[in-house]
């Protein structure tokens, strides 16, 4: 499987799943670059294999740096996020009821709360 040029992701590139282990990575871009390198493909198809290679690279290398991946991870997550888009009532609610039953302070009155 070549890299496709209308891939939306690095993920896609490498066509692994988001949850890739390090080592599916690392499986898929050797996978990849035995296919795609422009050492192993015909003269025909050199300087199109180069393309798909520095891709199916920047994929990888991206993909293999924990820090990198966290970065590119949350680059991905806000784009595929429709705009405006924001959490539904029903779970802002949720989220409203479990903060006012703690506010961080305990229930004392002000005169015992002074430090005199």
């Amino acid at each position: 499987m070549a890299a496709s040029a209308s891939a939306s992701s690095l993920y896609e590139v490498l066509g692994i799943s988001a949850s890739a282990s390090f080592n599916d990575i690392k499986v898929a871009y050797r996978r990849l670059a035995r296919v795609c390198h422009p050492d192993v493909v015909g003269v025909t198809h050199k300087e199109t294999s180069a393309n798909e290679f520095k891709k199916i690279h920047e994929a990888y290398s991206t993909l293999s740096d924990p820090n990198k991946r966290a970065n590119y991870d949350q680059d991905l997550f806000r784009r595929r996020r429709p705009y405006g888009s924001s959490l539904s009532s029903a779970t802002m609610a949720a989220a409203a009821a479990s903060m006012s039953q703690f506010s961080g302070y305990t229930c004392k009155k002000w005169e015992t709360d002074q430090c005199w």
